[in-house]
């Protein structure tokens, strides 16, 4: 594929993408305004959040260091709704790791070379590559995140004296510790980062499919499927991206 027929490729890609989900989200939430009762500042606010979440996935797989000005609005958005949701966990884990890590991105990105160049255009950041001993490392830490999340999940549902769904719980934990991962490896400009971002879709689709079959589960969990179902897609571009960035650093062009 030659340069201008990436470019053509990438801009129909990115096109769909952010066409799809920003369709989907508003869909929902006109819908969810014409509840009675309907909390229309709140719902205005998720809505803006929603819409920087898509923009921040599609710049970040193209390598472009504006998705981490993108991630700061939802981040703060996300922490905001899950703070008046009385999710603390969600609450602190946006607030606390998510939000700084958006400045970390920033940093690093730029230490790597991203932003705009003289000529005016935007380059990407110089990706690394994990070597064999840092993917032990990091798939040693899934693996010990994962056992140490879902030990607390649970606990925290035996305590609150809720059925206990393992299947939900397990998803739950992985779905949160490749999250941890897959941001710390993007922000630092791994390459290898959009692996994790492929497994964290697969297993946010999954997680999203449960709810969706449970019993009692509300109208909204189809929606997160189709969302998810968009940044798998998204992911995939990443990965492909990325890996020619990896590819382009290893050979010194």
């Amino acid at each position: 594929m030659t340069d201008l027929q990436e470019k053509r490729f990438n801009r129909i890609f990115n096109i769909f993408i952010l066409a799809g989900m920003i369709t989907v989200t508003l869909i929902v939430n006109v819908v969810k305004m014409q509840v009675p009762g309907a909390d229309i500042l709140k719902l205005l606010i998720v809505t803006l959040g929603a819409v920087m979440g898509v923009f921040n996935c599609v710049l970040s797989a193209n390598g472009l260091i504006w998705n981490f000005l993108f991630g700061l609005v939802n981040v703060s958005i996300c922490a905001y709704t899950n703070l008046d949701s009385g999710n603390m966990g969600q609450f602190l884990l946006h607030l606390l790791y998510f939000l700084p890590m958006q400045f970390v991105g920033i940093w690093q990105w730029r230490k790597r070379g991203a932003g705009k160049q003289e000529d005016g255009t935007s380059a990407a950041p110089k990706a690394r590559r994990l070597t064999p001993k840092q993917w032990i490392l990091v798939g040693t830490s899934v693996v010990a995140g994962i056992a140490a999340v879902y030990g607390l999940l649970y606990y925290i549902d035996v305590a609150r004296g809720a059925e206990i769904e393992q299947g939900k719980i397990l998803l739950d934990s992985i779905v949160m510790v490749l999250n941890i991962v897959g941001q710390v490896l993007l922000s630092l400009a791994f390459a290898d980062s959009w692996y994790i971002w492929v497994l964290v879709n697969i297993f946010s689709i999954a997680l999203w499919i449960n709810r969706t079959v449970a019993a009692g589960s509300g109208g909204y969990a189809p929606v997160m499927v189709v969302k998810y179902s968009f940044f798998f897609i998204n992911s995939l571009n990443g990965l492909r991206i990325w890996l020619k960035l990896g590819k382009k650093e290893a050979s010194g062009r």
